[in-house]
């Protein structure tokens, strides 16, 4: 259990935050399997060098997310993490402040950029119409209901790259990004900007040219980041 060592926690983020941070990476690392009981408080009091209340916190919100099982008089268990606890547990970066959303902006940008090279990969005729049917939507439909067709597109995408995994976690990453963040901030392009940076997205997967298409999806998510990442700071100051 080298991944659960004591913790030296940055001031401006809660204690108990960077404890949950913790276990949930000891959990997902693949030591511990779904069924299993993990340590106990008092264990995880004196591996992670925190206060006995601060882990009991951490647990609870975790137990809450769906990720642990507490039972009483036996302990607590792992659960596993289905799509939905993924879904609950990107949720739950936004909320933990500035680092949080920052990793989550990158990482939805990383995984974006390989599932289009992988619906590039895997397309075929229908796909390729259906995807173009989501990039005429974003040129034909209303303001109010771009986003959601901005959206639906990304979603194509993942449902031609023929990974689960990747989708779902990019569903839950998109969700969050939108509600938590955008929303509040506006931090959005002009739609007439936004649907073009779809086209090459769109032609590169219909040409199967992989590279292609990771390339234009980079450079899509390049200027997405760089608004939210501003938006952030505006909201900083």
């Amino acid at each position: 259990m080298a991944e659960l060592g004591r913790i030296m926690v940055e001031p401006r983020e809660p204690l108990a935050t960077e404890v949950s941070r913790r276990l949930i990476d000891y959990l997902m690392s693949g030591e511990v399997q779904p069924g299993d009981r993990i340590p106990s408080e008092r264990q995880l009091t004196e591996m992670l060098g925190v206060n006995r209340p601060t882990v009991r916190e951490a647990i609870k919100s975790l137990g809450f997310l769906g990720l642990l099982e507490i039972r009483q008089s036996s302990g607590t268990y792992f659960r596993g993490a289905d799509s939905e606890v993924l879904y609950r547990l990107f949720e739950l970066g936004l909320v933990l402040g500035e680092r949080g959303a920052r990793d989550m902006v990158q990482a939805r940008a990383e995984l974006e950029v390989v599932v289009a090279g992988l619906a590039a990969q895997s397309r075929d005729e229908a796909g390729v119409h259906l995807l173009r049917t989501k990039l005429a939507a974003m040129r034909d439909c209303p303001d109010e209901a771009f986003a959601e067709a901005d959206t639906a597109f990304h979603a194509t995408l993942g449902e031609l790259a023929e990974n689960t995994v990747l989708r779902d976690m990019l569903k839950g990453m998109r969700a969050m990004i939108q509600r938590g963040w955008v929303e509040r901030t506006g931090a959005v392009r002009s739609r007439e900007v936004a649907y073009a940076d779809h086209v090459p997205i769109f032609e590169a997967v219909e040409r199967g040219d992989a590279q292609a298409a990771r390339a234009a999806m980079a450079a899509h998510m390049e200027g997405a980041s760089q608004r939210l990442m501003e938006a952030l700071e505006q909201r900083k100051n």
